[in-house]
C-alpha cells in the first residue's frame, strides 16, 4: 500500500497530484486506507481524556483527513471531467461508502458532546472572530446533520443520507448516459445555412462518435448553435426533443422515479430535524433565510420577464408567418427566429462575430483583468495533468506564489456537461500554510483556433470569477476558505467578474480576428454591447421558471409525481408556451445530482442582484478598474471566504444591501 501514489507525499511542483503515476486501480485501495485513517483520527478526538478545547477538538477536526482529501480531490476531478466505465463504477461504489463515513462522524455522540460543550461555554474561550465563526459553523453542521437525534430517528437519518448519495450518483450517471448515447447524423445537404463554426463542430463531433460524417450531439456548445442557425425545422424539432427528453426516455436511464424518491427522502430528513419543510431547513443557512424571501425575489423578476417574453414571442411568430410557416411558435423555433431577429435588429451575425472570440485571447483577457484589479500574474506550467487538453499556470503576486490554476476547456464524451470550478486544494494557514490549486472546467467546441460564442466567453469569465474567490482566499481554516460560503453568496464573485468582459477597453484589446489579427471594429463592438440584453425575456423566463419549480418541490409536501407538480407550477405562473424550463426535472442536475442547489437554484438570481449592484459601485467610482473598489472587493469578499456572515461581508464592501432595481436595469427589464 505504501506504493500507492495517492497516499504518498507528492514530490511534484507545488505538490500537485502526480496524474501520470495514478491509475484507476489505485483509487479503491487508497480510499479504504484513507477512510480508516480518518476514522481513527476522529475516534482519537472523540475519546480524548482531556476536557474539550478549541485546539484539541475544533482544530483537530480541521487537521484530520488529509489523505482522504487528497484521494477525493483527484477522484472527483477525473470522475467529472474525464470519466470512463471504471470510474463510473467506482463512483457508484464510493457514494454510499462516503455517505456512511460522514454520517458516522456527524452522528458520533461523544464527538458532538465535546463540540456542544465548547459551544455552550464559547463566551469563556477567548476566541478570535474567525475561531468563533468556525465553532458556530461546526456546531451548526453537527446539529443539522442529525447529531442530536437518538434511537430510531438517528438510525433512519443514516439510512436517508446513504440512500440520497446513491440516488444522486444514479441521477448524474443516467443523465450522462443519455447525453452520450444520442446523436443525429447530418447529410451534407443538412448543413445548408449553418455557419462554418457549427459545421466544423458537427464534423469534429462526428469523428468523436465514429460516425461517417457530421452529427449533432446533446453538448450545449453544439446543440444550441444548431437550434439557432439550422433552417430545417424538422431537424430542429428532432434535436430539441432529444435534448428536452434527457433523463426521461424510459428504461434504465430514466430519472423521474429517482427525482420523486429524492424529494420524499429530503422531506423526511427535514421533518426529522424539526423543520416544516426541506426548503425551511435548506434556506436557514443562506442569505435569503426563508422560502418567502426567495419567492418574493423570483416573482419580482418573473412578472417583467414574462411580459418581455410575451412581447418577443409575438414578434417571432410574425417572423415565422413572413417565412410562410403557418403554425404556432414552439420551443424549437424560438432560438432560430431570435437569432434572425438579432441579426436584423442589431445587424449582429454570430458567425461573423465568433472569429473575434478566440479561446486563447479570452483566457488572456480574463488574466489581464485580474492583473489590473488584483496584481496577479500568470505563468504557464509544463506539468502532467489528467488529460492532454488541460493547461496550467502558476499564479503570483509581487513575485510570491499565490496559486496553481488549471484550465480544462474542451467538450468531450468523457466530461459531464456544463461548466464548473473546483479546488483540488483549498487555501489555508492551519495546520500548515497551503496555497490553492484551482480548476476551471468548461465544454467549449474544439477548433484550430478554438472560437467561442459571446455566451461561451461569458462562461469563461464566470468560472474564472469563482477561481479568483479560491485563489485570493486569505483565511486560517480550510472549512471557511474560498467558496465555502452561503450558496446564494457563492455566485457573487463569478457573476460579478462577467461584467469585465463587457468593458469596451477589454474587448477592443482582446477581441481580435482569428485570421487577420484585426481588433473588433468599433461598430461591431457597439452592436455586441447593445445586444447584451437581447432576448433577455427568454433567458430570464427559462431560468426563473426552473428556480420556482425547484422551490415548489421543496417548500411543501414532496410531490408523488414531480412531473405533474412541474406542470402545475408552470401553469400557475403562466409559462409562455414557446419557452421551456432551462433545466426540466429529469435533467435538473443542479437540484438532483446532490443537495448543492436543492431549494437553492434561485441563488444565481440572488447573487445577480448583488453583482449588478457591486459593479455599479465600480462605475460610480473611477470606472471598471477603480483601484479603491478593487481593493475593497478583495478585502471584504474575495479574501474572506466564509469567515463572516455573507450579508455582513456585502455591507462592508458596499455600505448597504442591494435592491432588485440594478438587476432589472442590467437585464433590460426595468419599466421605461
Amino acid at each position: 500500500m505504501m506504493t500507492n501514489p495517492l497516499l504518498q507525499d507528492w514530490a511534484t511542483p507545488f505538490q500537485i497530484a502526480p496524474f501520470d503515476a495514478i491509475s484507476d486501480g489505485d483509487f479503491a485501495p487508497a480510499l479504504d486506507t484513507a477512510l480508516a485513517e480518518h476514522r481513527s483520527e476522529i475516534e482519537a478526538i472523540a475519546s480524548a481524556a482531556e476536557p474539550p478545547s478549541f485546539a484539541n477538538t475544533i482544530e483537530a477536526l480541521e487537521a484530520a483527513g488529509t489523505d482522504l482529501d487528497k484521494v477525493l480531490s483527484v477522484f472527483f476531478t477525473v470522475a467529472g471531467a474525464d470519466s470512463n466505465p471504471t470510474r463510473e463504477d467506482l463512483q457508484r461504489q464510493f457514494s454510499p461508502k462516503l455517505a456512511a463515513h460522514f454520517s458516522e462522524i456527524s452522528s458520533n455522540k461523544a464527538l458532538f458532546s465535546r463540540v456542544n460543550a465548547l459551544w455552550e461555554t464559547r463566551e469563556t474561550l477567548g476566541l478570535g472572530p474567525e475561531q468563533d465563526r468556525v465553532l458556530m459553523l461546526t456546531h451548526r453542521g453537527f446539529v443539522r446533520a442529525g447529531a442530536a437525534l437518538t434511537g430510531a430517528e438517528d438510525a433512519r437519518m443514516k439510512e436517508i443520507k446513504a440512500r440520497l448519495a446513491v440516488l444522486g450518483t444514479e441521477f448524474t450517471q443516467n443523465l450522462l448516459a443519455d447525453e452520450r448515447a444520442w446523436f443525429m447524423p447530418l447529410a451534407e445537404a443538412d448543413l445548408e445555412g449553418l455557419p462554418e463554426f457549427v459545421v466544423d463542430t458537427a464534423r469534429a463531433a462526428g469523428t468523436e462518435k465514429d460516425a461517417d460524417g457530421p452529427v449533432v450531439t446533446l453538448s450545449r456548445s453544439l446543440i444550441v448553435p444548431f437550434l439557432q442557425f439550422s433552417p430545417r425545422r424538422d431537424l430542429r424539432k428532432t434535436a430539441f426533443e432529444a435534448w428536452a427528453a434527457r433523463g426521461a426516455n424510459g428504461g434504465q436511464t430514466d430519472n423521474r422515479a429517482i427525482a420523486a424518491e429524492i424529494l420524499s427522502l429530503r422531506e423526511e430528513r427535514a421533518k426529522l430535524l424539526g423543520y416544516a419543510s426541506f426548503a425551511d431547513f435548506k434556506l436557514e443557512t443562506e442569505m435569503a433565510k426563508t422560502p418567502a424571501a426567495v419567492r418574493d425575489l423570483l416573482m419580482s423578476v418573473w412578472e417583467p420577464a414574462r411580459a418581455q417574453a410575451d412581447a418577443d414571442a409575438a414578434r417571432l411568430a410574425e417572423m415565422m408567418r413572413e417565412d410562410g410557416v403557418n403554425d404556432e411558435l414552439v420551443p424549437w423555433d424560438w432560438r432560430y427566429y431570435a437569432e434572425k431577429r438579432r441579426a436584423a435588429e442589431h445587424d449582429l451575425d454570430e458567425a461573423e462575430l465568433k472569429p473575434y472570440f478566440q479561446l486563447d485571447r479570452m483566457i488572456a483577457a480574463s488574466f489581464a483583468c485580474a492583473e489590473r484589479l488584483f496584481g496577479l500574474q500568470f505563468k504557464p506550467l509544463d506539468i502532467p495533468l489528467y488529460h492532454p487538453d488541460c493547461r496550467a499556470w502558476e499564479v503570483t503576486r509581487d513575485g510570491e506564489h499565490v496559486a496553481v490554476f488549471i484550465g480544462d476547456y474542451f467538450a468531450r464524451g468523457s466530461k459531464r456537461s456544463g461548466a464548473w470550478c473546483s479546488a483540488m486544494r483549498a487555501q489555508a494557514k492551519f495546520p500548515k500554510p497551503q496555497a490553492p490549486i484551482v480548476i476551471n472546467v468548461c465544454n467549449f467546441a474544439k477548433g484550430d483556433p478554438a472560437l467561442l460564442s459571446y455566451d461561451d466567453a461569458r462562461t469563461l469569465f464566470h468560472e474564472f470569477g469563482h477561481a479568483l474567490h479560491q485563489m485570493l482566499s486569505n483565511v486560517t481554516y480550510e472549512s471557511i476558505s474560498g467558496t465555502s460560503v452561503a450558496r446564494d453568496f457563492v455566485e457573487l464573485p463569478s457573476q460579478l467578474y462577467e461584467h469585465w468582459l463587457d468593458v469596451p477597453e477589454v474587448l477592443s484589446e482582446f477581441a481580435v480576428h482569428a485570421e487577420t489579427g484585426a481588433p473588433i471594429p468599433p461598430d461591431m463592438l457597439q452592436k455586441v454591447l447593445d445586444a447584451s440584453t437581447f432576448d433577455m425575456g427568454f433567458q430570464t423566463v427559462e431560468y426563473v421558471a426552473s428556480a420556482l419549480v425547484d422551490l415548489a418541490f421543496h417548500e411543501g409536501p414532496a410531490p408523488a409525481d414531480p412531473m405533474e407538480k412541474q406542470r402545475a407550477v408552470l401553469d400557475g405562473i403562466g409559462m409562455p408556451p414557446a419557452i421551456t424550463m432551462r433545466h426540466a426535472t429529469p435533467h435538473f442536475a443542479h437540484v438532483f445530482a446532490g443537495d448543492g442547489y436543492s431549494s437553492g437554484y434561485y441563488s444565481y438570481m440572488w447573487s445577480e442582484v448583488m453583482d449588478a449592484d457591486a459593479f455599479a459601485a465600480f462605475e460610480e467610482a473611477g470606472g471598471a478598474f477603480d483601484p479603491e473598489r478593487a481593493s475593497a472587493l478583495e478585502r471584504h469578499i474575495l479574501s474572506t471566504g466564509g469567515s463572516s456572515d455573507a450579508a455582513e461581508l456585502y455591507i462592508a464592501f458596499r455600505g448597504r444591501l442591494p435592491g432588485v432595481d440594478a438587476l432589472l436595469k442590467g437585464r433590460g427589464l426595468a419599466a421605461e
